[in-house]
């Protein structure tokens, strides 16, 4: 039985199949020093240091712009794809993929990502409701932004969370 295995699995071939992957990591794998200015991907995340407003210099993390354009042109296949169908079967669709996105990023420095989203999705869906009354531009007099979001349940939360900082001490009861 043993030497069955060993047929299978030639000596040549592991090591072959070793090198590639360490060759594979090699070229993925470098050391980057953020106080040059330099920069590295990681999760969907792109990590720079930057000075704060007191002057210290700090991690800032976004999403990456690849990451977003990946976001985009998967809800805009979605718009295309539903161009004749009810806005209420539009915002079905978007709502699970904007919850999802928004709930991954909703860590470190989002909040300028989520804004340039927010405004996208919610210029599509105006026009979207536009094209359906055979009209032109984005319905802004016709539609306020509260009413898409509360009546037509467009989703809106995009929020950054925070983690407040422990206590120093903890009280005593």
């Amino acid at each position: 039985m043993v030497g069955d295995l060993e047929r299978c699995v030639p000596e040549e071939g592991v090591e072959r199949r070793e090198a590639q992957t360490s060759r594979r990591l090699e070229e993925k794998s470098r050391i980057v020093d953020l106080r040059k200015g330099e920069s590295f991907g990681f999760l969907g995340f792109e990590y720079r240091l930057v000075r704060s407003r007191k002057g210290r210099w700090r991690p800032r993390y976004t999403p990456k712009v690849k990451k977003r354009t990946a976001l985009l042109a998967k809800l805009r296949e979605i718009f295309q794809r539903n161009a004749s169908k009810p806005v209420s079967k539009v915002i079905e669709q978007i709502n699970p993929i904007l919850r999802g996105w928004v709930n991954y990023f909703a860590v470190g420095h989002s909040s300028r990502c989520f804004a340039l989203i927010q405004n996208w999705v919610e210029k599509k869906i105006r026009r979207h409701l536009m094209r359906a009354r055979k009209r032109k531009g984005f319905g802004w007099k016709r539609w306020s932004t509260k009413w898409l979001y509360q009546t037509l349940g467009l989703f809106n939360h995009y929020r950054v969370l925070r983690c407040e900082p422990l206590p120093k001490a903890i009280p005593v009861r």
